[in-house]
């Protein structure tokens, strides 16, 4: 059985986007579907793709590390503070003409900003752990938890102690290994958000502080 301790997290890059974007995508499939699907133009992941070669913002390659075995992609994830919102907000609404264009692009806002009600953006001091993805044949053999091992250690570097997190209220099994974790729930936000495209599920945040010897 391969372990986390195997896995070498690096900083991502452009050329990641074929096996990062569907482990994006894989940690918030029904509101990314929600917000991004577009039927008769794309689905979710050909936004994601398009963000996260861009660069900036939330969905952009520099806001994401990713992990890897033997040279292959297995996890990514991203971690990031409160001082981010302006410059994520601005990037995002670019990226989103650029793809819908001006039809579409108000209502795929419109819907983000119902989801960002669901999973509020970090408040300054808080580093936001996000979009955290392993690859499904390899859950359960530790990468998730050296994922957040990892992004905590680079939280800590920013002199960040509050890590926070969202989860779906439909996936216990990611709650129990973030408690393991040492994270505990602060709220729970119920969902009335639904499209044809993806149900939105409620959401819990979990956060535990940490101390800088961590």
């Amino acid at each position: 059985m391969m372990e986390g301790s195997a896995v070498r997290f690096r900083a991502a890059t452009a050329q990641d986007a074929g096996a990062a974007v569907p482990l994006i995508h894989s940690s918030g499939p029904a509101a990314f579907d929600y917000v991004f699907a577009l039927p008769g133009h794309c689905d979710a992941q050909a936004f994601l793709r398009r963000a996260f070669v861009d660069g900036a913002g939330e969905f952009g390659w520099r806001n994401h590390i990713v992990g890897e075995l033997e040279g292959v992609v297995v996890a990514v994830g991203a971690g990031y503070g409160g001082e981010t919102a302006l410059k994520f907000t601005l990037a995002a609404a670019r990226q989103i003409f650029a793809h819908y264009g001006l039809r579409h692009a108000p209502g795929v806002i419109a819907r983000g900003l119902r989801v960002e009600r669901m999973m509020p953006p970090p408040a300054r001091g808080m580093h936001y752990l996000a979009h955290l993805g392993v690859s499904p044949a390899l859950r359960g053999q530790g990468i998730g938890r050296a994922l957040i091992d990892e992004l905590i250690r680079r939280g800590l570097q920013q002199e960040r102690r509050r890590m926070v997190l969202d989860v779906a209220a439909s996936n216990p099994r990611a709650q129990a290994l973030y408690a393991r974790l040492g994270f505990a729930v602060t709220g729970e936000r119920h969902s009335t958000l639904a499209n044809a495209q993806g149900t939105v599920p409620d959401h819990r945040r979990m956060e535990r502080v940490v101390g800088g010897d961590a």
